[in-house]
């Protein structure tokens, strides 16, 4: 294990370093906001300011990296995260955090994919599952941190900003000064409905879903946790035990799905979802304990339906396609976390802060209802022609390379643009 780790561990360290700085940028900005006073459709925005970013940056960095290479291309990305941060200090304006925010996810998303290309490059078949999982870890690991050290001092004030502006560009070191060898061209996705539609509707439909859920409580659920009167430690904790708690969830709802239908799994877990929504809304609860328990039991569901969702579009994939099947679906995704802060933000105006659950009671109603007319219109995939479940990162910090990185080497080798000249990569 140990030399498996070393060639990659300026990798690992880069995008921890990436990681963190992404978690306490992500709750800073609600819990700040809402001190100033924001309003919840306005922080709403700030949503899906990142996720227009995030969904430009999967489509268009690989552009980039064929242009001016891997190592130009993730020093642009973290400067720019940098700057954006440091922005948000400067203008604490809800106006002015939206386009900045939008940087952040166009910068995320580059830099992700930049650190998932070289480690698909260095993993091979008998060391690639346990490089993703080591991958998962750290990222699920340094992204938590980063949102519970928000507990630890005053979010009023400049600290975390500049917190994670200097975490941004400590994330450029580890790369710049690694002699590992620059990796293939960044994996290409295009967002094509109608193939992805043909292949698996559910799939479509249910990741748009959880795309309007997931990213209307990440983006939401500290204002949600502000509103209710929980102090700065325990909505730290609010936002980030949801996200473990899924990361666990999806060994069990795995296994589940590889022995019977997976639509039926997914059924069950947006049952349990609903069922934590309906709580939430009809009682209203103030307490630190409750609270978190619900939230636990949430994000147990929510986080453990994505990776459903692939498993089950990649069992009805031809050969060879699962990547861009993949990559398609997370395109999906991203489309609904655009559109779910928005919903959510502007419901918890008028509502209160119940507004948020209401927003993912309507998403898991859906998808429940249109998931159980599907298995009553199509047969569920023989077990000979299953794949296997593969546990996943939460969508929302994974990228088209991910998939590769996931996947297999050979096939992302298909889905690859051609390179530019990377000259530069070959500096010391």
């Amino acid at each position: 294990m140990y030399r498996q780790l070393v060639p990659i561990s300026a990798l690992l360290l880069g995008s921890a370093l990436l990681l963190f700085a992404g978690g306490i940028n992500s709750l800073i900005l609600p819990v700040r906001g809402s001190e100033e006073g924001f309003s919840a459709a306005a922080l709403g925005f700030l949503g899906t300011g990142w996720a227009i970013g995030y969904v430009l940056g999967c489509l268009y960095i690989p552009r980039l990296v064929a242009s001016v290479g891997h190592i130009r291309t993730f020093g642009v990305m973290c400067a720019c995260a940098s700057v954006a941060i440091l922005s948000q200090a400067l203008v604490v304006e809800a106006w002015a955090w939206i386009p900045t925010r939008a940087v952040s996810g166009f910068s995320f998303a580059g830099a992700a994919m930049i650190v998932e290309s070289w480690l698909n490059d260095r993993a091979e078949p008998s060391t690639r599952g346990r490089i993703f999982a080591i991958y998962s870890m750290v990222n699920l690991a340094a992204s938590t941190a980063g949102q519970m050290v928000i507990a630890l001092g005053d979010a009023s004030g400049f600290l975390f900003f500049a917190l994670g502006a200097m975490v941004y560009s400590l994330a450029l070191i580890p790369t710049a000064i690694s002699t590992t060898q620059s990796p293939v061209p960044l994996t290409t996705v295009r967002l094509d409905l109608r193939v992805l539609w043909n292949n698996s509707p559910v799939a479509v439909v249910a990741v748009f879903l959880v795309g309007i859920s997931n990213s209307a409580f990440g983006t939401l659920s500290a204002v949600y946790a502000d509103r209710v009167g929980l102090d700065l430690s325990s909505i730290a904790l609010f936002a980030s035990l949801p996200i473990l708690a899924g990361a666990v969830a999806q060994i069990p709802f795995g296994i589940f799905s590889d022995r019977m239908d997976r639509r039926k799994v997914l059924v069950v877990t947006a049952m349990l979802a609903l069922a934590a929504d309906v709580t939430f809304t009809a009682l209203q609860p103030e307490g630190q304990i409750l609270n978190l328990v619900l939230a636990s039991v949430f994000g147990a569901a929510i986080f453990a339906m994505y990776p459903i969702i692939v498993a089950h579009a990649n069992d009805h994939a031809p050969p060879g396609t699962s990547i861009q099947v993949s990559g398609g679906l997370l395109m999906v995704y991203g489309i609904g976390a655009i559109v779910g802060p928005l919903i959510a933000g502007q419901i918890m105006d008028p509502f209160g802060p119940r507004g948020l659950f209401m927003t993912t009671i309507a998403a898991h109603v859906v998808m429940i209802v249109f998931t159980i007319w599907r298995i009553s219109r199509r047969a569920a995939v023989a077990e000979a022609d299953k794949g296997d479940f593969h546990a996943s990162m939460p969508a929302r910090i994974a990228t088209p390379e991910t998939a590769a990185l996931q996947e297999g080497e050979d096939e992302a080798e298909l889905l690859t643009a051609p390179a530019g000249d990377e000259s530069e990569n070959d500096l010391p």
